[in-house]
């Protein structure tokens, strides 16, 4: 979506689903542009499927595997997760097959992200490795590439200390939340050595980050970030970053609070949700100032 300088959003939340439906600490969660919700459960062997603004869920896709981290929905609507048990597998599930799928790739340690850019590439997170792998979708090859990191933890424009969270743009750039480092890297295409642009080392440090575990841009390329320690999620604008959902500065189970949240994501109309991991629950933020209406 796209904001203007005075959008805000409620500050108490909406429970979506909580562990009596995905079970306990959800930790993915993608929305496409229709507004479909998807969700992997971590403790139980399915995702979930909400469509057309329905309450409860449409669909269960049932995966066999008890614990996935995060989710990548493409166009077409196939649907690519990632396991955390070994062998470390990113699967994928064909939109007119489900409860079928295939290994795409396998990774050398947990992958909490997930990132599908313009050109059918694969990116995904090697988190206790300190990388951030790919691959083209088009290709039958495990010959991954190594995109970000240097495979040992480090704190140097190169280096990587436990991803976790991944966003491209329209440039093809890969942003990193890297997690341990407290830090937002931005990877321009093709380079090794990041900018730092949030966090922990960056040139102009208008936030404090706490371990960040996800990031976003909205479609003028300002920053979202779940600051999972602190437990509130970040906004930016043309003045700077602000603290805009769980901001008490501790954590809750209020509907004005956070549990160490593990991603998050927008609808078309801005709304954003959120999955409070600690709390067991999708928490729903309002935008409340619409006045853009509807952007895809």
């Amino acid at each position: 979506p796209k904001f203007d300088a005075s959008t805000v959003w409620n500050s108490n939340g909406i429970t979506i689903t909580d562990s009596n439906t995905v079970g306990a600490s959800p930790f993915g969660i993608f929305i496409n542009r229709n507004n479909t919700i998807y969700i992997p459960g971590r403790t139980t062997n399915g995702i979930y499927i909400w469509e057309n603004d329905n309450i409860n869920f449409t669909k269960k896709i049932n995966t066999n595997q008890w614990t996935q981290f995060s989710i990548f929905v493409t166009s077409n609507g196939d649907i690519y997760t990632s396991s955390a048990n070994s062998p470390f597998t990113i699967n994928r599930w064909l939109s007119n097959e489900t409860n079928t799928s295939a290994t795409i790739a396998y990774s050398d340690s947990n992958s909490h992200s997930i990132f599908i850019d313009f050109n059918n590439t694969l990116y995904f997170t090697s988190t206790y490795k300190h990388k951030v792998l790919s691959k083209p979708l088009s290709s039958s090859s495990n010959i991954l590439t190594l995109v970000a990191g240097t495979g040992v933890a480090g704190n140097a424009p190169n280096m990587l200390n436990n991803p976790f969270g991944l966003f491209g743009d329209v440039n093809f750039d890969l942003y990193v939340a890297d997690f341990d480092n407290h830090r937002i890297q931005l990877f321009r295409q093709g380079q090794q050595n990041a900018i730092t642009v949030a966090g922990s080392g960056s040139l102009n440090v208008t936030i404090t980050l706490d371990r960040p575990i996800h990031v976003v841009l909205d479609m003028e390329k300002y920053l979202f970030i779940v600051d999972q320690h602190n437990h509130r999620i970040i906004g930016s604008n043309k003045d700077g970053f602000h603290c805009i959902v769980g901001c008490t500065g501790s954590s809750g189970l209020s509907f004005n609070t956070l549990y160490k949240p593990s991603s998050m994501a927008f609808d078309s109309f801005g709304n954003i949700y959120v999955a409070d991991e600690f709390n067991h629950r999708i928490q729903k933020f309002l935008r409340l100032n619409n006045t853009l209406s509807k952007y895809l």
